[in-house]
């Protein structure tokens, strides 16, 4: 006598946005996806919205930085934060997302009302 066949589906789904981070992207120099094809792609999703930060650290091919952040922050201290924070973090073959938010605060601001 054989048991019927059962069969048990979880499933969950939610939305993703492309590409699929908004920060920025740190390529490691191993990793399967070259500069060049992800700079391409990024391209064609979203134009200019990402400029490509070089670096001649041994396990980081580059860093893709959102033009948004690079309003409010020099890619110089974006870079030196990344530096001290991920990059001892980033195995040559990855690709890591990074949240990075910034919050700009004044403490007083003293101005004559004309």
């Amino acid at each position: 006598m054989e048991s019927p066949i059962k069969y048990s589906v979880r499933l969950s789904f939610e939305e993703i946005k492309l590409p699929p981070f908004e920060d920025i992207l740190v390529l490691g120099i191993n990793s399967p996806h070259g500069k060049n094809g992800i700079s391409k792609s990024f391209e064609l999703l979203i134009p200019n919205g990402f400029e490509i930060v070089e670096t001649d650290h041994e396990n980081i091919d580059c860093v893709f930085v959102n033009n948004r952040i690079l309003t409010k922050m020099s890619k110089d201290k974006i870079l030196a934060i990344l530096i001290k924070n991920v990059f001892p973090f980033v195995s040559p073959s990855e690709i890591i997302k990074v949240d990075f938010k910034v919050t700009i605060t004044y403490t007083t601001i003293e101005d004559e009302l004309i």
